[in-house]
Parts: C-alpha cells; sequence; structure tokens
C-alpha cells in the first residue's frame, strides 16, 4: 500500500522557501545537508526543553505520541469526542493536508491553536509582529505562515468552529523563580529508544510560579498572511490558494518549476562530486539546469551565489549576470576609496577579479598592516571562548537566554617569537553558572603584563560586557574589581549603560582580514576555519616550521592537549589538509555528515559543535567516561582556535 503524501507544516514552511524543494524532500537519490539527527540543534538551543517546559502550563492535557499518521489520528479523533479537553501534539488531517498541533485546547466549539518556539519575544519591541511599514516583520514570517497553515487545516476539517491562534513564545523579561530549573529537563531515550525530554519528578509548582513563556495572539497576523503572503515565486497568488497548489503538486509527486535566485546558496538539496559519482543527484544543480540550460561544465566556474555579502544576487541573476566571468565594477557599483583599507564592495571586486585573471595569490595590504602592528605591544595574547545561551535558566532571578561562557583558550606570542600555549578553562559541571569563574579565570590569564590582546571577531568583546552586566547584578565580593578589568579589555557595546574603551581593548583579527587581506582559496569567506588552511598553503614558511613534531614537544611549543604534534600533512592533490581534521571525533553517537555541519561557523565564530557538546555534558545522562572524552575533545577543539590565530599572525609577518 502507497504511503499518503501529505503536505504537513514542515513541508509547507520548506516549499515557502522554495516550492521547488517538495520534489526533492524525502528522496535518496537528492542528498539533504541538513542535520540527519534535527534533535541536535534543538538540543543546543533549548528547543526541546522548552517544548516540555510549555506542557507544564497546561494540566490534565493528554499527550499523544505515537508517530504513525492513522493512529495518532486516531487517538485525536477520539480525544475530540470530549466537550473540553486539552491535547498535545493532537494530529488533525483536510484531505491531502495534515498536521502534529503543540497544543490544542477545545472548549466546547472553540479551539485554542497554540504553536511552541524556543524564540525570545519582547512586548514592547516585538509588539503584534508587524514592522513600521505595516508589513509582518521578515523575522517573524516563517513562524507566522507556520501558524497559519495549521489555523487552515484546523478550520477546514472543523469549518464551524472558532479558532483562536497563539505563539507560545519566551519572555525576554521573564525571571527564572527558582535554582536548577534547566537540569528539570533532561534528554533520555524512551522505551523504543526515541529521544526526547525527561521531566524530573523534582518539578515543583514553585519552579512554574513565574513563567517563562508568553502567549501572543497571532490572528491579525495570520489574516495579514492570508491577504497579502506568498503572492510572488509561487505557484499561485494567494497563501490559501498556494496551500492547495503545494498540497497537491506533493501529492503527485510533480516538480514545481523552479526559479533560481540568491536562496540557492543556502539550499540543502545539494551533493559532493563523490556522491554524484555514487549516481546521487544535486537538486541544486537539477535547477539550474532546469532553468538555465546548464551543462555540467558550467558548475565547474565560480557564480554570483560565491561573491562575499553580495547584496545584488537576484538582481543579476535576473539580469543574466550569473558567472563571475561576466561581471564588471559597474555590477558591484565599485567607488573610489581614498582609505587604505578595503571597502566591502572592493573587496567583493577583488574576489571577481583574481578568479577572472586566475590569480591565485593572495591580496596582502604589508604597508598598512605594518603600522597596524608597529601598535602592539608584546607579548601578544590570542583568546578564544566557546559559549552558549540556554533557554531555561541556570539560577533563579536569571532570564531566558543569557549567555554562558564555559571555555577559553590562551595562547601567547613572545616577542623573541616563542610561542605557547599559556592557559585554559572548561567549567562543564551540570547545573552550576560558569561565567564569573570563568572571567575570573582569565583575569589571572591576563593581568600579569600590558601585552595586546586578540580575538577572531567581536563575540569575546560581546560576552564579556554581558558578564559585566550579570557581575554589576550580582552579589559576588568582587564584582567591582572584575567588572574593571573587563572595561581595560574591552569597548562598550549598544547594550550598556555607560561608553567605555579599554587601554587594552582586544584588537579583532576578523577586522584586520577584512582590510587588508584576501586569499582566493578562502572562496571568499573570512572564517578563521577557511582562512587557517589557506594561509597554510600559500606559506613556505609554515609549511617549514609545523611540519615537524614541535607542537607539544619539551623544547618545542607547549601545549596542554596536544604531545610531539605535527600540524602539516599533505593530501594527494599536495595540499595542506585542514588542521581541524586533525582533531578527534567529539560525538561517537552521530553521523560524520552531522559533526561536519556542526563544525561550521560563520564570520562571528558561531560554530555549533562546542555548544552542541556543552549541551550534551548539561543536559544528558552520560558516562563518566564519555564525559571524560568530550572535555578532552573540547579542550583540544578550543586550543585549535587560538593556535590557529596564531599561525595566522605569524603567516602576515613572515609575508611582511
Amino acid at each position: 500500500m502507497t504511503k499518503p503524501r501529505y503536505l504537513t507544516k514542515s513541508r509547507f514552511k520548506m516549499a515557502t522557501e522554495c516550492p521547488t524543494k517538495l520534489f526533492y524532500t524525502g528522496k535518496k537519490e537528492y542528498p539533504n545537508t541538513m542535520l540527519d539527527d534535527p534533535f541536535l540543534a534543538a538540543l543546543a538551543d533549548g528547543g526541546h526543553q522548552v517544548g516540555e517546559l510549555a506542557k507544564q502550563y497546561y494540566p490534565g492535557g493528554i499527550d499523544i505520541t505515537t508517530l504513525d499518521y492513522d493512529e495518532a489520528e486516531k487517538q485525536t479523533v477520539e480525544l475530540l469526542q470530549r466537550d473540553e479537553v486539552i491535547i498535545f501534539e493532537p494530529a488533525i488531517r483536510f484531505k491531502n493536508l495534515f498536521i502534529r498541533v503543540d497544543v490544542l485546547i477545545k472548549k466546547g466549539n472553540q479551539f485554542e491553536l497554540i504553536e511552541v518556539k524556543a524564540k525570545s519575544y519582547s512586548a514592547t519591541k516585538d509588539k503584534d509582529f508587524f514592522n513600521t511599514q505595516g508589513k509582518i516583520d521578515s523575522k517573524w514570517k516563517p513562524y507566522i505562515f507556520d501558524v497559519a497553515f495549521q489555523k487552515h487545516v484546523l478550520q477546514s476539517a472543523f469549518p464551524k468552529s472558532t479558532i483562536n491562534s497563539y505563539l507560545l513564545l519566551i519572555d525576554k523579561t521573564a525571571k527564572c523563580a527558582t535554582d536548577g530549573l534547566n537540569q528539570k529537563f533532561v534528554l533520555a531515550k524512551d522505551e523504543i529508544n526515541r529521544k526526547g525530554i525527561a521531566v524530573s519528578a523534582s518539578l515543583s509548582d514553585d519552579d512554574l510560579i513565574e513563567k517563562l513563556l508568553t502567549k501572543v495572539n497571532v490572528n491579525k497576523a495570520i489574516q495579514y498572511a492570508y491577504d497579502n503572503e506568498l503572492t510572488n515565486g509561487m505557484p499561485e497568488h494567494t497563501f490559501l490558494d498556494n496551500i492547495v497548489s503545494l498540497a497537491k503538486y506533493y501529492e503527485a509527486d510533480e516538480k514545481i518549476a523552479p526559479v533560481v535566485g540568491k536562496k540557492c546558496k543556502t539550499c540543502e538539496f545539494r551533493c559532493s562530486s563523490e556522491d554524484e559519482d555514487r549516481g546521487k543527484i544535486s537538486g541544486v544543480k537539477s535547477c539550474w539546469k532546469q532553468q538555465l540550460h546548464w551543462k555540467d561544465e558550467d558548475f565547474e566556474d565560480k557564480t554570483v551565489l560565491d561573491i562575499w555579502n553580495f547584496r545584488k544576487t537576484d538582481e543579476c541573476i535576473e539580469n543574466g549576470i550569473i558567472k563571475l566571468e561576466d561581471f564588471t565594477p559597474d555590477h558591484i557599483g565599485v567607488v573610489e576609496n581614498k582609505s587604505p583599507e578595503l571597502t566591502p564592495k572592493e573587496r567583493q571586486w577583488l574576489q571577481i577579479e583574481k578568479y577572472q585573471q586566475r590569480d591565485n595569490s593572495a591580496y596582502f595590504d604589508s604597508d598598512s598592516m605594518r603600522i597596524e602592528m608597529a601598535s602592539w605591544t608584546f607579548p601578544l595574547h590570542f583568546i578564544d571562548f566557546e559559549t552558549s545561551a540556554v533557554a531555561i535558566p541556570f539560577y533563579k532571578e536569571m532570564t531566558p537566554y543569557e549567555g554562558i561562557a564555559f571555555q577559553f583558550s590562551h595562547h601567547i606570542v613572545h616577542a623573541d617569537g616563542k610561542v605557547e600555549h599559556a592557559d585554559e578553562f572548561l567549567h562543564t559541571e551540570r547545573g552550576v553558572f560558569p561565567n564569573f569563574e570563568f572571567v575570573r579565570a582569565l583575569k589571572r590569564a591576563l593581568e600579569k603584563d600590558s601585552g595586546s590582546i586578540f580575538m577572531y571577531s567581536s563575540h569575546e568583546n560581546t560576552y564579556l560586557n554581558m558578564i559585566c552586566k550579570q557581575l554589576n547584578q550580582s552579589s559576588e565580593t568582587d564584582k567591582e574589581e572584575l567588572c574593571q578589568f573587563i572595561k581595560t579589555i574591552t569597548r562598550s557595546t549598544g547594550n550598556s549603560e555607560e561608553n567605555w574603551r579599554g587601554d587594552r581593548c582586544m584588537i579583532d583579527m576578523l577586522d584586520l582580514v577584512k582590510k587588508y587581506y584576501y586569499d582566493p582559496a578562502t572562496n571568499g569567506s573570512n572564517s578563521i576555519k577557511a582562512v587557517l588552511p589557506a594561509i597554510l598553503n600559500s606559506s613556505k614558511y609554515l609549511q617549514d616550521k609545523y611540519r615537524s613534531e614541535i607542537y607539544g614537544s619539551v623544547d618545542g611549543i607547549k601545549s596542554a592537549n596536544f604531545k610531539n604534534k605535527a600540524w602539516i600533512e599533505f593530501d594527494e592533490l599536495g595540499k595542506v589538509k585542514d588542521p581541524y581534521k586533525h582533531l578527534p571525533k567529539m560525538f561517537g553517537d552521530i553521523s560524520d555528515h552531522d559533526v561536519e555541519l556542526l563544525s561550521e561557523e560563520d564570520e562571528l565564530n558561531n560554530g555549533g559543535l562546542a555548544l552542541t557538546a556543552y549541551a550534551k555534558l548539561q543536559f544528558t545522562h552520560i558516562s563518566d567516561y564519555e564525559r571524560n572524552e568530550l572535555r578532552a575533545a573540547l579542550l583540544k577543539y578550543c586550543e585549535l582556535d587560538t593556535f590557529s590565530m596564531v599561525v595566522v599572525y605569524e603567516g602576515w609577518k613572515e609575508l611582511m
């Protein structure tokens, strides 16, 4: 018997991003680069914990746990025979539409449809989800569309009912009522080995007296969506007509004609050449072949999607300017710049020009960098933080998503060129707020001299500002001393109540990369994960230095976590292997594919691997052996982060 092909809320969400994706989803021949285990992402941001917390606000609710469509619908129909009932995850079907509602409250002929999201909401800033132009704010559209789809299905299934729809969101102003609340929602497996959140028997009324979630009516936003949204780039011209049309296409397994654009850059339906050799098909390539009539060899060329931080992608594609070969400065809008620093447009054109000229050499403004370096004070300190932000707070009086700084690494480069891994900090004790011990350890590491301090992105500065605010609200006896230290090495952010710029204000290496350095091997990325292998491959000096086992050796570079390590290895093409590939696998129970995705970082250094590891240490029951192995892996990853910064500095120094 053929399994029914229902348009669900997740498939509808996917189709609103690009309707052609409906044809690719769920098919083995079209690989999907999203996480194999989406539970990991929700574990890291607290999504599942929030879902379970929401249920605690509705006592007497009945949870439908089966994943079987027919059985879930059968149980739902039976429960809805009652005049009043609260159901978690009820299954509602109407023709070829199928939804599981987070919370459904029935009172006679009236329904409350509640969608739970682990997203912060501010009653003053977000209000009714509309922007100043009277349109739905773009950041809220996916959530409004989600509830709008569910309301349509529920209303169609129960046409005589009255439905009020809500988002249940994280209240940014709420304060936790008790200590240790987050430890009462931990990852567990049920009797058939499914992952889920187990709620502690110790959860009490006192824990729930201050609500961390707020219920916000979205009826107005939904009606606006029905009247005004999804009018372009879709099979039909209205929101509700598109639901019907998308469901028909999916049910018939028919492909909707693609419209290529900037959305293709983040499309999950893509695969490597190795996968293609094994018979897999790239959804992205299929779309481009269909609309643009490209052949396989066309994909060997760089395109507009490769340009760093480019805002005119769709405009260029509409005008047929797709390959970098076809670009001129006018397409970028390059203007004369009297400053030596690269502007974003100059950097974009530099990327294009080097590609057009097949120039693989690195751009390096040695004169400007020499001026920068002349202002630095030895010894040089390189630091990197690993952080998290959990939805359900650790302590009483904390607000949701207050930042957690649980790890740092610290390398030093001395005036004579000596390198050492000087300090590290890792705090993973379950249920303990680490921030104040974190900053005390950082202070001990950095207060021994007045040397310049380096970060990679403003992430470290932002977190230290936040910790200063937390200290001011605390009863810590040394809070003034710690805040004074923080202010010496940071600059104030927009959220600060006062303005300052410390005498040792941290220097942002990412900022230096953007202004003075570009290597075509990074393909436009400025992430340290892209810059490191690029500079290793272009610098014979670095290759010669680190091909021997000097890192972690007695007479070489001091290291806390490596012994006699040689970082330079070459692949079959003669390229230096990415040093991060040398590290041990952080998780034994997830796929290599997921590890790869979680290892990716954006320019702001927001890799997901470490924060997922921290979430696992906090919210799962694992053995002492697993815990120790995970801690050891975290220490190695973070040490390599700051060592990478040292290597980039050394590479620049040699270029001068």
